[in-house]
C-alpha cells in the first residue's frame, strides 16, 4: 500500500482555464485528471497493467480503467477503455454518462466487466483517506480521498504560510504481480502527471 498527499494548485488552475474554454461542451473534474494520469502511468509502468493468472502473469496493451460508482444496488465499475489515448474531455463525458446509466441500472455487461485497473473515489463523502481492496483480476486499485484545505509554508506570503488544496491518494497492489519497487515507480509516474498536468 502506497500513500501520497498531492497539492492541487497547478492542476486546478489548468482545469479552470480548460473549463472556461469548453463553452459548455464538457466540465472537467479533478477525478478526470486522476483517471487520465492513471492511464498514462499504466503505460509507463506496464507491470501494473497486468493480472495474475495462476501460472503466469498477463500484461495488457490497453489501460482500461474501472471507475467505481455507488448505486442503490451496490458498487459498480463502469470502464473507460484505452484511457492512455483518450483526451480529458472524452474521459470526462464518458465517466459522467456511464455513471448516470449505472445508477439507473442501464449499463451493458461489457461496460462494467473486465478492465485492468480500478479507481475508487470517496471524496464526495468527505473521507480524508482510505485503502481499497484490489478488485481481481486487477493488479492495483487507487483510493482517492476528499480535497482538503491545508496550511503550507509560503515564503512569498506576508504571513509565511498559505492555504492550499490537498488530496490524498492510496494505492493497493496484488504483490504477486507488483512488488514494492514497481508500485513506488507507478505512484511516482502518476503524481508526476498531476504535478505537470499540461503533459496529459
Amino acid at each position: 500500500m502506497f500513500c501520497n498527499d498531492f497539492f492541487l494548485f497547478t492542476l486546478n488552475r489548468l482545469r479552470q482555464v480548460l473549463n472556461e474554454q469548453a463553452n459548455g461542451k464538457y466540465k472537467l473534474s479533478v477525478n478526470d485528471f486522476i483517471v487520465k494520469a492513471s492511464g498514462l502511468a499504466l503505460k509507463d509502468v506496464p507491470e501494473v497493467n497486468s493480472s495474475w493468472q495462476d501460472t503466469y502473469i498477463r500484461k495488457y496493451n490497453s489501460a482500461d480503467i474501472a471507475v467505481a460508482v455507488a448505486t442503490e444496488n451496490g458498487l459498480i465499475t463502469p470502464i473507460v477503455n484505452g484511457v492512455e489515448g483518450k483526451g480529458l474531455s472524452f474521459i470526462s463525458n464518458s465517466v459522467k454518462e456511464m455513471a448516470a446509466r449505472a445508477k439507473e441500472n442501464k449499463l451493458a455487461p461489457h461496460e462494467y466487466q473486465g478492465g485492468t485497473f480500478t479507481i475508487s473515489n470517496l471524496g464526495m463523502f468527505n473521507i480524508t483517506s482510505f485503502s481499497a481492496i484490489v478488485n481481481p483480476p486487477h493488479s492495483g486499485i487507487l483510493a482517492v480521498g476528499t480535497v482538503q484545505d491545508k496550511l503550507v509554508l509560503d515564503e512569498s506570503s506576508e504571513k509565511g504560510f498559505a492555504v492550499s488544496k490537498v488530496c490524498s491518494f492510496t494505492c493497493s497492489f496484488d504483490h504477486r504481480t507488483v512488488d514494492g519497487a514497481v508500485g513506488a515507480r507507478f505512484m511516482g509516474r502518476f503524481t508526476s502527471y498531476l504535478e505537470d498536468p499540461i503533459t496529459m
